[in-house]
């Protein structure tokens, strides 16, 4: 029998779950969703037990539909998104929702713990600024807010170790994800005890940290009767889904650089060093002695969601009368009839504030340039060129510390569309690649299990073995010409607004 593996993805909107052969042929998969809370205003959680729901759903449809021998399966790996802090005691039972990314209730803290620690001493030791989006002041909030709760909390997880528990009943944390927290050390990869102390963090709640292709454990008997998986299948640590996105879609060396578009958008330069920007993110990658310079933005698919969304009426209706099944397809064809810069209508995507490279809990979405002569379709190219906008506001802020970029390679479900990955190359003036988009994140997370049990010799032997170039966009110079303008603009508008923005935060 041929050997499969199993990438387990936990996302913001839902999870998704992939068979593959070694090959990385997609064999079966299957998606489930689960919703975001917003209890208050810079609240955003979610309810992990939810994530184990949805995980377990999905693993036995993709088992039932894709006819997939479950005992083939050798090996499974599991990555998430990233920050969160879900408390459980020593039972694994969890204690409160966990934050999510997008939370940014502990902003008071972060300016607590940056006055009396100081900046330069947190930058040193994590690489990372000391922002609310982190999962540091997530659980100081926790400490200071729901005592009990830090109180009884064994050991605070991230969004995979969480279901790596649930599958293995074993607590970890993985090396890509150490970064969500300040008194990890981004240069050695390990706890930094007496830092632990300073910010206020017992280093016991912290779980032991492991490489991501190593494994921590096997499927349990309980796991098993939930999930419909055999027995004893080895589970890898996994990782960040945006570092086994990197990985998917075939970035493992330096200066290789993945440009995700998932709810979220952004892009990680492959570095074999710990070089840091305040306003960027710096992780480990899921591959040994290497890291990941990342640029995270709110702006990605989630913005032309929301359009479809709440203002999207026409493009479904028309997609039922002409039987097309994919609305977005539709969307494609509006904005591609729209000139690059959309007559001047721009789009700021900060949907729920914005993270690098302006860390701004504040800042709001915004369409200027609007006027009688502009249509729905000026909106939505609008939409995508605004995320294009902020990818490359993140590059261009990574060569301030040197790192430079020649060409991207897309992953996500935005890659699936031509004209954003155009627009991308004509915004960024860099060559695109274009892998099997929609699995790049599964497939890295089933590279790692592939990995970590000997199915493959390498990184290298399994990324030429599992990754295929499908398409490649060349950047349109004439229009990034004109994208360099409006990109200005876009530059001018955000900090003009900025106060603006706000104050409207601060009206009761």
């Amino acid at each position: 029998m041929s050997k499969l593996l199993l990438g387990i993805d936990i996302g913001t909107s839902g999870c998704k779950v992939a068979v593959f052969d070694l090959d990385g042929k997609v064999v079966a998969q299957s998606t489930k969703s689960y919703p975001v809370y917003y209890p208050a205003p810079g609240y955003a959680e979610q309810d992990p037990y939810m994530w184990w729901d949805a995980v377990c759903e999905a693993i036995k449809e993709a088992i039932q539909t894709g006819r997939v021998d479950a005992k083939c399966i050798a090996g499974i790996g599991v990555d998430g998104q990233s920050w969160s802090a879900i408390p459980v005691d020593k039972n694994g039972e969890i204690l409160h929702r966990t934050p999510i990314w997008m939370d940014s209730r502990s902003s008071d803290i972060c300016t607590e713990v940056t006055e009396k620690v100081g900046f330069e001493k947190i930058f040193q030791i994590s690489g990372n600024s000391f922002e609310p989006t982190y999962s540091t002041p997530k659980i100081l909030w926790f400490k200071k807010n729901k005592p009990d709760v830090y109180r009884n909390t064994f050991k605070f997880l991230q969004s995979n170790s969480y279901i790596i528990y649930r599958l293995t009943g074993i607590m970890s944390q993985d090396i890509s994800q150490g970064y969500g927290l300040h008194c990890f050390n981004m240069k050695t990869g390990k706890w930094e005890e007496q830092f632990c102390d300073e910010l206020g963090i017992e280093r016991e709640k912290l779980p032991e940290i492991y490489e991501c292709h190593e494994v921590v454990g096997e499927v349990t008997d309980k796991a098993s009767e939930e999930t419909g998986l055999p027995k004893g299948i080895p589970v890898v640590a996994g990782g960040l889904d945006a570092c086994c996105g990197t990985l998917g879609a075939g970035v493992f060396q330096k200066g290789q650089t993945q440009e995700q578009g998932g709810q979220a958008g952004g892009m990680s330069i492959c570095l074999d060093e710990a070089i840091a920007h305040p306003k960027l993110i710096l992780s480990f990658h899921v591959i040994p002695n290497l890291w990941l310079l990342q640029g995270g933005t709110v702006g990605g698919g989630g913005s032309i969601k929301w359009f479809k969304e709440q203002l999207g009426a026409y493009e479904e209706n028309l997609a039922k009368e002409t039987g097309k099944a994919n609305v977005f397809q539709i969307m494609d064809e509006e904005a591609s009839s729209i000139s690059p810069g959309s007559d001047g209508v721009i789009f700021l995507p900060y949907m729920a504030g914005e993270r690098s490279p302006i860390w701004d809990k504040h800042a709001k979405g915004v369409f200027f340039g609007l006027g009688y002569d502009k249509t729905r379709k000026h909106m939505i190219r609008s939409v995508l060129e605004g995320c294009a906008y902020a990818l490359h506001h993140n590059l261009q802020t990574a060569e301030e510390v040197g790192v430079t970029v020649d060409e991207l390679i897309s992953m996500g479900g935005a890659a699936n569309s031509r004209v954003w990955t155009q627009i991308k190359a004509d915004v960024t003036g860099k060559k695109i690649k274009v892998p099997t988009s929609d699995t790049a994140t599964t497939l890295g997370s089933a590279i790692l299990a592939g990995v970590g049990i000997g199915e493959y010799k390498s990184f290298d032997e399994a990324v030429k073995r599992t990754v295929s170039i499908t398409r490649t966009h060349e950047p349109d110079m004439q229009n990034n010409g004109i994208y360099k303008k409006y990109y200005e603009i876009y530059l001018e508008l955000y900090d003009k607004l900025k106060d603006t923005m706000a104050k409207v935060d601060g009206i009761k």
